[in-house]
């Protein structure tokens, strides 16, 4: 018995390593996952004229730095990636902050009716968000922000979709045992929170946080509607590129590469620390 034990232990324990098929499979996801972004550079390297004949260029021409230049000072990018920022930032913030302590309270306290409030919760996604874009912009209007960057990021400062996410996380990851022996040492439920919570919930908070400024960046519908070309987000800014009686293909794709950059560098910078978060959240649960 304790040679069968010692060897599933070593078994458990060694390395597995990739074969060539694995490699060859990762290697054709990953060139089919490339392949719009790789499309995307040569188009904005190309001229108007190239890009209409066929066949379509399969390879980068001169022109990338010029039609980059023309995005940029034809949509306005600095001051709709500054504002991007700041509206993404600030709903990723908000959305983590508050998500993470209403899932905490569903999944780890009692009260009246939180059973009826989570589910509450979760049928608001079932609603399709362009039914509330009216009666929202009739708010807005009340308020007097349209045009103004808080219109784009308070309806948005909380998603139900993100209290569902932590709610799940935290069942499994935060044992109530602990919550139990801060509240015996007298810790307040803000300290419990930010002690306790904030701590056990990080690597679904970094996962939270990713999805959240992805989608705020990305966002268009409502800004769109909520914003205009004097004070634009990226997705706004670049609306205005294909305007005019034949938009040039080339600025307009040279628009979107420069608007993907942002997301592309936040990968990189922050893209182990994520993936790390979800494989310690693979792990607790």
């Amino acid at each position: 018995m304790k040679t069968r034990a010692r060897t599933m232990g070593l078994k458990a324990g060694r390395t597995m390593h990739a074969g060539p098929l694995t490699y060859a499979v990762l290697s054709l996801f990953t060139a089919i996952s490339l392949a719009p972004l790789v499309w995307t550079a040569i188009a904005a390297s190309r001229t108007q004229g190239r890009l209409a004949r066929t066949p379509p260029p399969l390879w980068f021409g001169g022109n990338l730095f010029k039609n980059l230049e023309r995005a940029w000072k034809e949509a306005s990018l600095g001051d709709a990636m500054l504002n991007t920022t700041i509206v993404a930032g600030s709903i990723t913030l908000g959305t983590v902050l508050f998500s993470t302590i209403a899932g905490f309270a569903f999944a780890k306290l009692k009260f009246r009716f939180s059973g009826a409030l989570l589910v509450l919760t979760i049928g608001t996604m079932m609603v399709p968000p362009q039914l509330s874009v009216v009666p929202l912009y009739l708010w807005i209007a009340d308020l007097q922000w349209t045009n103004q960057l808080q219109a784009v990021i308070l309806p948005t400062f909380v998603s139900a979709f993100g209290v569902f996410f932590m709610r799940q996380y935290l069942v499994q990851a935060l044992p109530s045992e602990l919550i139990e022996a801060a509240r015996m040492d007298g810790a307040s439920s803000l300290r419990i929170i930010w002690h306790v919570v904030f701590p056990a919930a990080r690597p679904a908070m970094a996962v939270l946080g990713l999805l959240t400024f992805v989608m705020a960046w990305n966002d268009f519908l409502w800004p769109i509607i909520a914003l205009n070309q004097s004070n634009p987000t990226v997705q706004v800014a670049l609306n205005s590129l294909g305007t005019g009686y034949i938009p040039d293909r080339a600025v307009i794709m040279a628009g979107a590469l420069l608007g993907t950059l942002p997301l592309l560098l936040a990968f990189i910078l922050f893209g182990k620390q994520i993936v790390s978060g979800i494989m310690q959240g693979a792990v607790k649960g």
